[in-house]
């Protein structure tokens, strides 16, 4: 098998804000790598491994891929176009909110190319399965339904079996385990995450089963990996061991087990 047929799709790794709006933002470099799933294209792209990697610079806090390109604030504070991070830190000056304009733009030049790679890459029907990629803090931050709560190392969602089938979300998470060298119970379905926009949008309507994949920020942001002052990673070698994890979980999936899938 020379590529894996997959399509993975990297949503929230990007960390670019435009120039255009750049002295607008209020949020540190701290607070904008909380607000993103930090490093997950260091961690998720498999390069000419895969079919199709479809991923973006944009920072998540500026626009959000993974939500509906009409939830705008205040009505959607974390919606397409957001006011606050998922910390509740304000991201724009007072004042200084992009206009409608200035989000049509955007939309234009960020959200809706994103979405159009992902149509052409369902449209070739080269890939056998999708998977939409992100990361999750390690206990749940406040905006979330499971604050204060312990995490899961990997959550796998289906949109609680709507988008692929409960043996294919099993056989998965076997190879997974396998790969990372996690327990059955380090791996958890649909909890706290079901799966996203992305997942719900083109999982429920495609021919082709959909998988949201969390991997818990813990086995690379802990202490004894990141450098939370510095910003940078203390052990260099970390992500491209995750990298190897996730490549290695595929192939297992792929080749032992797709066909029984």
């Amino acid at each position: 098998m020379n590529k894996l047929p997959v399509l993975i799709s990297i949503p929230h790794g990007g960390h670019v804000i435009p120039e255009s709006i750049k002295d607008n933002v209020m949020l540190s470099s701290l607070e904008l790598l909380d607000d993103s799933d930090a490093f997950t294209k260091n961690i998720y792209d498999i390069g000419n491994h895969a079919e199709y990697v479809i991923k973006t610079d944009i920072a998540r806090a500026i626009i959000d891929l993974n939500r509906s390109q009409d939830q705008y604030p205040p009505e959607y504070p974390d919606g397409v176009i957001k006011s606050h991070t998922c910390y509740d830190k304000q991201i724009y000056k007072k004042g200084m909110e992009p206009d409608i304009k200035k989000k049509k733009q955007m939309i234009q030049s960020y959200y809706l190319p994103y979405h159009n790679n992902i149509k052409r890459a369902l449209a070739e029907k080269k890939a056998a399965l999708a998977l939409d990629c992100h990361s999750m803090a390690a206990i749940g931050p406040s905006s979330s339904k499971d604050k204060g709560k312990k995490r899961p190392l990997m959550c796998l969602g289906n949109v609680w079996g709507q988008t692929c089938t409960e043996l294919l979300m099993n056989r998965i998470s076997d190879c997974f385990c396998c790969s990372f060298g996690f327990k059955a119970s380090d791996i958890q379905m649909n909890q706290p995450f079901a799966g996203g926009y992305i997942t719900q949008t083109y999982g429920k309507s495609s021919i082709i089963p959909w998988i949201q994949v969390e991997i818990s920020r813990a086995l690379y942001l802990d202490p004894q990996y990141f450098d939370r002052q510095a910003l940078q990673m203390k052990d260099k070698m970390r992500l491209n061991e995750i990298n190897q994890m996730f490549q290695t979980g595929l192939y297992l999936f792929f080749n032992n087990f797709y066909k029984a899938a």
